[in-house]
């Protein structure tokens, strides 16, 4: 088995390249800093800005070469908490017209796009075997707003796109679905909840949600979930999924979050 994982450098995406290390997949791993990620020596990293298709191409070409399949795509890449603090000035709440413009090109073209890009790369190789799974990294922004305008278009796109994507690749047998985190305790969060401005009674490990990725590449009614925007914890619960302390976190909903 193997799997792709982008974004892997830190955050959601090194916990699904460290869970589906430890539940057998052959993992390859990108971002722009992974070579100093914190990662298992089994996992092959992959330097890649996925903001040049030459570096995405390049990724599939070699896992083409050197496997011959690819069977789970995750796309975590995005780069929307970047720069989040410009001139001492907190700028991520301001309203869309005083937003600065690389705000998009992090959200839409380093997250959505670059989705996109991955998934077109990965369809290629999943449809002649009529099997894979693609997981859009999603969140609740996309159905209410959390504070800033280009969020909610990103994450709303990223399901949309996830929608779109699962009705073409249906009939091949390749599922795709978004898939939406609860609070992750990520490098950002820790410090947040250090200075005392996070509850982390709820979080999940980063690691939890390569545990879903996993469960749900193996269940046998993936393809009654395609298309579908999925709860991490909603699944764990079905499935039988812990967290790595043994807990199963509540499901967020959207008045919750």
């Amino acid at each position: 088995m193997t799997a792709l994982v982008t974004g892997a450098s830190r955050g959601v995406g090194r916990g699904v390249a460290i869970s589906l290390a430890e539940a057998g997949y052959k993992v390859f791993a990108t971002g722009r800093s992974i070579d100093s990620a914190d990662l298992h020596g089994s996992v092959v990293r992959a330097r890649c800005d996925h903001l040049h298709d030459e570096e995405v191409a390049a990724i599939f070409a070699r896992i083409e070469n050197e496997i011959g399949n690819l069977d789970v795509l995750v796309n975590s890449a995005w780069g929307g908490y970047e720069r989040m603090v410009e001139n001492g000035a907190f700028t991520w709440g301001l309203p869309f017209w005083q937003q600065p413009a690389h705000r998009w090109t992090s959200m839409m073209d380093a997250g959505v796009r670059a989705a996109w890009m991955a998934g077109s790369h990965a369809a290629r190789l999943m449809v002649p075997k009529r099997h894979g799974l693609i997981v859009n990294i999603s969140f609740w922004a996309a159905q209410k707003r959390l504070g800033n305008l280009i969020y909610g278009v990103s994450k709303a796109a990223t399901d949309k796109m996830t929608a779109d994507m699962a009705h073409e690749l249906r009939e091949h047998g390749v599922a795709v679905v978004s898939l939406y985190p609860g609070l992750v305790r990520t490098e950002s969060v820790l410090a947040a909840a250090k200075e005392g401005w996070l509850d982390l009674s709820n979080s999940e490990s980063p690691e939890f949600i390569g545990r879903v990725v996993a469960a749900l590449a193996s269940d046998p009614r993936l393809m009654d979930r395609t298309g579908k925007v999925l709860v991490a914890a909603d699944v764990a619960n079905e499935l039988g999924i812990a967290d790595i302390d043994g807990r199963t976190p509540k499901a967020l909903t959207l008045d919750m979050v």
